[in-house]
Order: C-alpha cells, then sequence, then structure tokens
C-alpha cells in the first residue's frame, strides 16, 4: 500500500486541506460535551437562563463550524481518492498496453479486468476512508482521553483498561480477515472468466444448447465467490457487537462508579454525562479504527494484486540505440530463428527451430503447415508481438530490436486470425489504421479489400453502426474490413494470418488480384489453408513441427515436396465432384489443414 502512494502526490494538497478541515471538525465535537456539562452543572444549578442561551449557541455555531468542516474534508478526500484512483488506472492501463503477448497470456484478460477495476476501486475507496479517518479517529481517541482524564482521572482509569481489548479484537479479525480477501479476489476473477468466455461465445453457447452446462460453471464459480464474501463479512460484522458489548460494559462503570462519586460529591452529575460522551466519542473512534483496518486488508491485498501488473517487466521493450524510424523496404530475414514461450527450456518445447528464410522485399509469400506448427508464432516475430528466443528476424537488413516498437509495428499491417472490430461505425473501424486517412483513402482500402459493395448496400454506408466485436456483420464482412483496416496503412509488410478463411473463393481470388495489382512495393505475407490461395505466390513456406520442411513456387513444391503434394491432391480430391471413389477421401495432409 505504501509503495501504490507515489501515484498519490499530485493530490497531496488536497489530502492536507481535508486533515485540517476534519481537524476544524473534531475540535469542535470534542468541545460539545465540556459546554453541555457547564450547561447542567453550572447554568442549571444557578438558574442562570442567559447562560444557557448564550452556551447553546456557542453549541449550534460550533455544530455549524463542524458540519462544514465535515464537507469540506469529504469534499477534498473524495477528490482526492477519486483523482488518485483514475491516475492509477491510467499507469496500470499504459503498463498493460506495453504488454507483450507472453505477457498477457501470463496474467489472463479477465484478471487484468478484475484488477483495472474491481482491485483499483478497493485500494481507492480505502484511501478515502484514511483520509477521513486518519484525522478523525485518532484525534478523537486522545482528544477524547485527555479532556476525559483531566475531567476525572479515576473515571478515566475505565476508558484506559478497555482499549486494550478493543486492539485484541481487531488484531484476532484483522489476522483471519486479510487471506480471505486475498482469496476473495481470486474468487471475482473467476467469476469474470466465466462470465467473459460466455459472453464472448453467446452464439456458441446457444448452437450447441449447453446453457446449462455454463449455468452450472458460473452457478459454481459464483458460490465460491459468495462463500469467501460471506466469511470475510462475517467477520466484518462481529466487530460491531463485540465492541458495543465492551462499551456497554464501559458506561455501565462509568454510571456506577461516577454515580458513587456523585453522591460523595466528588464529581458533578454534568460532568458525568460529559464523561459519557467522551467515551462513547472514544470508542466509536476505536470501532471507526477497526473497520479502516478491515478495508485496509483487502485494500493491500488488491493492491498487491495491481503491483504485480505494475512490477511486470514486459519482455519486449525499446533498446536504448533503438531508432525511430520506418524500414525502407519490406525485406523479411528470419537468420537461425528458435522461440519457446517459456524462457526456460525445462518448462516447454521450442515451437520454432532453427528457421532461416529470406522474403524478398515487394514478394507475395504465402506460409502453409498444420496446425500448431508455428505459422502464426513466426509471422508475430516480424512486428515484435513475441520476441525470437534464438537468432535474428531482420527488417529491411536491419534487426527488428534496432527500430523503436512504434516505428517497426507502424511500417507493418497486421489481420489476425481473430477479426477483432471496435464498437463505432464502418468508417471508424476502417480509419483505425490511419487516424488522417480522408475518406478517399477509405474508399480505396475498401475497394482493395472488397468491403465497397456491402458497405453500400448498408442502410447508412459508411456510417452503418458496428456493434461491440462486430456481431452485426457476418465473418466474411468482418474478415474483410480487418483487411481494409490494415490496407489503409500503406505498410511495407501486409501480415495475412488466415485472413480470408471466412469469404468464399471467388471473392478471396478478387481480394488477392486486387492486392497484387495495387501492393506496389508492399510485401505481403500469407498465411492460408487453402491451396488456391497460394498457388500463385512468388514463394511458398512449407512448415512442419516448427521446421520449414519446403521452400519454393508452387511448381517446384509440386514435383520436389510430398508434403506439399499431399496437401495439394488431398485438396484436390476433396473438392472433386465427378463421384469416383476417391471424391470424399480425407488424408493425414488434409487434417494438417
Amino acid at each position: 500500500m505504501i509503495r501504490i502512494l507515489k501515484y498519490f502526490k499530485k493530490f497531496v494538497k488536497f489530502f492536507v486541506f481535508a486533515m485540517l478541515f476534519m481537524f476544524c471538525e473534531v475540535m469542535c465535537d470534542l468541545r460539545q460535551p465540556y459546554l453541555m456539562s457547564e450547561i447542567i452543572d453550572v447554568h442549571l444549578k444557578n438558574g442562570d437562563i442567559n447562560g444557557i442561551v448564550r452556551t447553546g449557541v456557542l453549541m449550534l455555531l460550533l455544530a455549524l463550524v463542524g458540519l462544514m468542516g465535515g464537507i469540506f474534508s469529504i469534499s477534498m478526500s473524495s477528490y482526492a481518492s477519486q483523482n488518485f484512483g483514475a491516475e492509477l488506472r491510467s499507469v496500470t492501463f499504459r503498463k498493460i498496453q506495453q504488454f507483450s503477448f507472453t505477457n498477457i497470456d501470463k496474467f489472463k484478460t479477465a484478471s487484468l479486468i478484475t484488477r483495472l477495476t474491481n482491485d483499483i476501486f478497493n485500494i481507492q475507496n480505502t484511501y478515502m476512508m484514511i483520509f477521513r479517518m486518519l484525522a478523525r479517529s485518532p484525534f478523537m481517541f486522545f482528544g477524547g482521553i485527555i479532556l476525559a482524564m483531566q475531567m476525572n482521572p479515576r473515571l478515566g482509569t475505565i476508558l484506559i483498561l478497555a482499549v486494550p481489548l478493543i486492539v485484541i479484537v481487531i488484531l484476532t479479525v484483522f489476522k483471519f480477515a486479510a487471506p480471505l480477501y486475498k482469496r476473495m479476489q481470486l474468487a471475482i476473477d473467476k467469476v469474470n472468466s466465466v462470465m467473459q468466455e460466455n459472453l464472448i461465445g453467446a452464439r456458441v453457447v446457444k448452437a450447441f444448447v449447453k446453457q446449462d452446462f455454463e449455468g452450472k460453471r458460473f452457478a459454481k464459480a459464483n458460490k465460491d465467490l459468495r462463500d469467501i464474501s460471506e466469511r470475510a463479512s462475517v467477520l466484518m460484522v462481529m466487530i460491531n457487537p463485540m465492541m458495543m458489548l465492551i462499551m456497554n460494559f464501559v458506561v455501565i462503570g462509568i454510571v456506577f462508579f461516577g454515580g458513587k462519586m456523585a453522591i460523595l460529591g466528588r464529581i458533578d452529575v454534568g460532568k458525568i454525562s460529559a464523561f459519557i460522551t467522551y467515551s462513547t466519542m472514544i470508542l466509536n473512534a476505536l470501532v471507526m479504527m477497526s473497520h479502516m483496518f478491515m478495508h485496509y486488508s483487502r485494500a493491500e491485498a488488491s493492491a498487491k494484486r495491481v503491483l504485480e501488473v505494475l512490477d511486470e517487466k514486459c519482455d519486449i521493450v525499446d533498446l536504448e540505440n533503438a531508432k525511430e524510424e520506418e524500414s525502407k523496404t519490406g525485406e523479411i530475414e528470419f537468420k537461425n530463428v528458435s522461440f519457446r514461450y517459456s524462457s526456460s527450456e525445462k518448462d516447454s518445447e521450442p515451437v520454432l527451430k532453427n528457421i532461416s528464410l529470406k522474403i524478398e522485399s515487394g514478394s507475395y509469400t504465402a506460409i502453409l503447415g498444420g496446425t500448431g506448427s508455428g505459422k502464426s508464432t513466426l509471422v508475430n516475430l516480424i512486428p515484435r508481438l513475441y520476441e525470437a528466443t534464438e537468432g535474428e528476424v531482420l527488417v529491411g537488413g536491419k534487426n527488428v530490436k534496432d527500430y523503436k516498437i512504434k516505428s517497426l509495428r507502424e511500417s507493418i499491417g497486421m489481420v489476425l486470425q481473430s477479426n477483432v472490430l471496435f464498437s463505432g461505425t464502418i468508417e471508424s473501424n476502417i480509419r483505425w489504421g490511419k487516424k488522417e486517412a480522408s475518406f478517399e483513402e477509405i474508399e480505396e482500402a475498401a475497394r482493395i479489400s472488397e468491403s465497397e459493395e456491402f458497405i453500400k448496400k448498408l442502410p447508412n454506408g459508411y456510417s452503418s453502426v458496428v456493434n461491440q466485436g462486430g456481431l452485426n456483420l457476418s465473418g466474411g464482412q468482418k474478415q474483410r474490413l480487418c483487411i481494409a483496416r490494415a490496407l489503409i496503412k500503406k505498410p511495407k509488410i501486409l501480415i495475412m494470418d488466415d485472413s480470408t478463411g471466412a469469404v468464399d473463393t471467388a471473392t478471396e481470388s478478387r481480394i488477392r488480384t486486387a492486392l497484387r495489382r495495387n501492393m506496389g512495393n508492399m510485401t505481403c505475407v500469407v498465411i492460408a489453408q487453402r491451396i488456391s490461395s497460394v498457388i500463385h505466390a512468388d514463394k511458398i513456406v512449407i512448415l512442419e513441427n516448427g521446421e520449414i520442411a519446403g521452400i519454393g513456387t508452387h511448381e517446384e513444391l509440386i514435383k520436389n515436396n510430398d508434403t506439399y503434394k499431399d496437401i495439394y491432391y488431398s485438396q484436390q480430391n476433396c473438392d472433386d465432384s465427378s463421384g469416383d471413389g476417391d471424391s470424399g477421401r480425407i488424408t493425414t495432409a488434409t487434417l494438417l489443414l
């Protein structure tokens, strides 16, 4: 929690003002019992009506001043804590934006969402409570004890004896509550994870009639969260009755011993009344501090989770000598590249093994291979979404590490396997690739990606609304918009990771033809599943088990590469409609696709 405070520096002055206003409120509250005892013991006893009115007016003024102090204190502490929370969220979000795919895989999306929302909310609320209670509770506690002891040291001893009991209660509850709050945040992660999966995969759940199954998954996660929350809440709730029990014994002790002393004339009735009020204030201050400790224990668990994100070392960062310049050409070269997801050789097998490959600038290169052969991982090394474990990746003749990450990625357009669109319009989603793009450039990108035809059929054309995730568009339409978004950058390198799988072969052929016609010096790297998609490529690379199993044109591979031949003929057989016995044959090579 102390480390988190460095993000609070901007708002220290508001915290100081909140403390001052709260101190003002406490001083006014502490003065009230003394004035009340004065009315009872002096003015009422002497029948001094003017004294009663005068003291009553003073009490009213002090109450108003205290009220204003409380209002300003709450306003300042709320402003400071809310802005602190916003600052912490921004810093954490910016850190997550710097994460590589490896970093994100480590935390999982649902957990990161919980840390950005629920955990930071816990922290900011606790700090708001601390800002208020740090002034009010200690001032009220020590001020009440001092004034009570001044009135009567003997009765003050009762308060002194009660304090250790209260402290023991607070520490005992705190000891058992802290681990529960950590488990509670993990349970929230689980609930968010199940919800996220079901909201994103709602259509799949309905298609497979798995509502009952997913309902049970959510019920279990929800029950676990409920059970842990109940246990933590029970501990929190236990504090109040235990405190009230101690407080009632204290009041009984004050009334009992104070009554005896009053009978003997050693103390006035008004002072006993004031003493009871001070004891209530003191014990209330301790109750508030106990609640503060409980909230602190939960916030501490949340702070550790947020710090895990902030302390995470981004494994892909700009080197000191990296240059802020884009690649002058689209040439790509892999030199003895190997990659594994874990940095420890014992923890994982290499996904890519000793890859050496050169892709000429302006060429159209295709990559084929079975599931898990490392196709997507290979192309993700080019923009440094992952970092090569061994070897070098060069773009434009320079190691990718020699470029600033932003500059490197500005020169690369990517169409990933997952077609992610954002809430907005068709135009805003295409323009997402180039903020300052003109409308003519948007239309050109849509035309090349074969998006123009379906966009014009929409009621509002380019102004048509895209729902979250593009759920109101078909898979093929989303793919084409993602291609347009990448093309509008006019990148040196265009990477298309199986990005036409949802469109028909005729549309795919038109996209491929338009790309070849408009690519100029742009290097195009395509991962595809269909031989028809890559048959005219300048170079076809076959990956198998993370290694290159063949390189060449279609004509060269069909003659010399058995793997490629198996893939080609299996697809030809599957597409054959002549009715012979082999038309439905599915070979191992087919399954690789």
